[in-house]
């Protein structure tokens, strides 16, 4: 396809950008971050929405989901499509769409048209993920593009973490439905100044023509049904039911034949040829755990949270605000350590303290409530503060300005991929882990053992102390009590070996990042 850069009139070789050009990317900052914060701020308010709407616990999970299968779908086409309506008509019209479908979500009164509208919600705002970190490789001098990725690191880390805490505290005080008006404002401010700084130039529809539309329609039916697979596999056992195991049938025929294709067609929708370049292959290897570990680790604490410590979601985002406020004082200080640091060895620290504050989970007590996590969740803020800068300079280390709408693309679609298999692959290690732990406790816990012939005394006279006169309804309550307090006990170690799984991916990511070449320095007036 025709270079990335025909979007951009290509700025004259320069040290700093202007005013006006930092403006457009903090604009398409403020974007990035809104798309990726709606990922998470319906998690701890799934059950409130699901209530309000009148649908129940299994059948939510699509409201999270359709927003998913949007954004991942969509990514890959956006350098194509911003070519085909031009950049500025593309990113305002997406611009704007995003915060009307997120309004119209909050009046939605039924399941059908809250999936509908969360579909289009994600399909609006996974454009602007990829468009903002396009804008860093194309507008912003090589010297000043670490601040453009800074930039960018805050809205690919901190808007997971804080998600939660803004959706909880919204759904507490206000209601489910204002968290559908968060994002308003921001939208307000980011379309202003894009249309103010954004320039103009010609939509080329010829290039309809030349689309890769079989490679477009294989991965949207591919990454539709691997999705789907992912976010509802678990709850249906996943192989073991017909819908789920057809529906990875169609995910693994329709995305092996769109590898097929890109690799074959002369102008293929996603470049896969890029994945040649070690730095970028290297560096997409390691932004997909990455992605993995940042979505599950999201996923994972609320969970935790609320099933054992039974937190609403107030308290939840409240504990997981440790998690985003840190990187806010440390993010902007990456770019300057980039200057006198190996951005892999930078790299290489963030993911393993990241990995460290996830094996201090490992040890999980019923003790462990919010004060507990304080510790874990700044060693993690620190750690994923120092990742995504430097691991983005290593993947666009190499592009060249006519491949980064493609680079942009690919990558940032799987990391996103990436944080939903982790997503569905810890809810499946948490719910095999529990039943693991409950058979080994239970082969301990038997009425032949002494010990527990003792408590189940000790618990039915409890009961009918309080009310039972019936010695046999005391002793059944006690005995349901044992099971309850072994199942809990299981649940505890099953998240334990979930964090444990995360920890062991992000040491692998960390030790990927050191197989990257060092990316070369920016030389004064370099620019892209």
């Amino acid at each position: 396809m025709s270079a990335a850069s025909a979007t951009f009139d290509a700025p004259p070789v320069r040290e700093t950008a202007s005013v006006r050009e930092w403006i457009a990317v903090s604009a398409a900052m403020i974007g990035a971050f809104m798309a990726i914060l709606n990922i998470q701020i319906t998690n701890a308010s799934l059950l409130d929405i699901e209530g309000g709407i009148g649908t129940g616990i299994d059948n939510g999970a699509w409201i999270s989901t359709s927003y998913l299968i949007g954004e991942i779908v969509v990514i890959p086409l956006t350098d194509y499509l911003s070519r085909v309506f031009s950049f500025r008509r593309y990113m305002l019209t997406n611009a704007i769409l995003f915060p009307l479908f997120s309004i119209a979500c909050a009046f939605a009164h039924d399941l059908g048209t809250m999936i509908a509208l969360r579909g289009l919600q994600g399909f609006a705002g996974g454009v602007l993920i990829p468009m903002a970190f396009t804008m860093i490789l194309t507008r912003l001098p090589k010297g000043q593009q670490p601040i453009g990725l800074a930039m960018f690191a805050l809205a690919v880390t901190f808007a997971p973490a804080i998600g939660p805490t803004i959706g909880g505290y919204m759904t507490e005080n206000y209601g489910w439905q204002s968290i559908f008006y968060v994002n308003a404002a921001p939208s307000l401010v980011m379309i202003v100044a894009l249309f103010a700084t954004l320039d103009r130039s010609p939509m080329r529809l010829e290039l309809l023509r030349e689309g890769d539309w079989l490679g477009i329609v294989t991965m949207a039916i591919g990454l539709s049904a691997l999705q789907t697979v992912l976010e509802e596999g678990n709850k249906d056992d996943w192989f073991a039911s017909p819908f789920i195991f057809r529906l990875a049938v169609v995910a693994a025929v329709f995305l092996s034949a769109f590898i097929v294709i890109e690799f074959t067609v002369s102008k293929p929708l996603v470049n896969l040829r890029l994945l040649r370049q070690r730095n970028f292959a290297v560096g997409v290897v390691s932004n997909t755990l990455l992605g993995f570990a940042l979505f599950g680790s999201v996923y994972l604490l609320p969970q935790y949270l609320g099933q054992v410590q039974r937190y609403n979601a107030e308290q939840i985002g409240l504990v997981l605000a440790w998690t985003g406020l840190p990187q806010l004082l440390i993010i902007p200080f990456i770019p300057l350590m980039m200057k006198h640091f190996d951005v892999r060895a930078i790299a290489f620290v963030g993911l393993a303290l990241f990995a460290l504050s996830c094996f201090m989970n490992v040890q999980l007590s019923a003790d462990n409530s919010g004060d507990e996590f304080l510790i874990p969740n700044i060693i993690r803020a620190v750690g994923q503060a120092l990742v995504i800068t430097p691991i983005s300079a290593i993947t666009t280390g190499g592009i060249a300005p006519k491949d980064a709408g493609a680079a942009s693309g690919l990558s940032n679609m799987l990391r996103n991929l990436g944080g939903a298999v982790g997503t569905a692959a810890l809810a499946t290690v948490i719910t095999k882990r529990e039943q693991y732990h409950s058979n080994v406790i239970g082969q301990s816990v038997n009425i032949g053992r002494e010990e527990v012939r003792q408590r189940i005394d000790q618990l039915s006279a409890y009961f009918m102390s309080h009310g039972d006169s019936d010695h046999a309804a005391a002793t059944g309550k006690a005995i349901v009590t044992i099971g309850q307090i072994v199942r809990k006990q299981a649940l505890i170690l099953g998240f334990g070996d979930a964090f444990a799984v995360v920890g062991a991916l992000l040491a692998l990511a960390a030790i990927s990042v050191l197989f990257a070449r060092r990316p070369s320095a920016a030389k004064p007036g370099q620019a892209h």
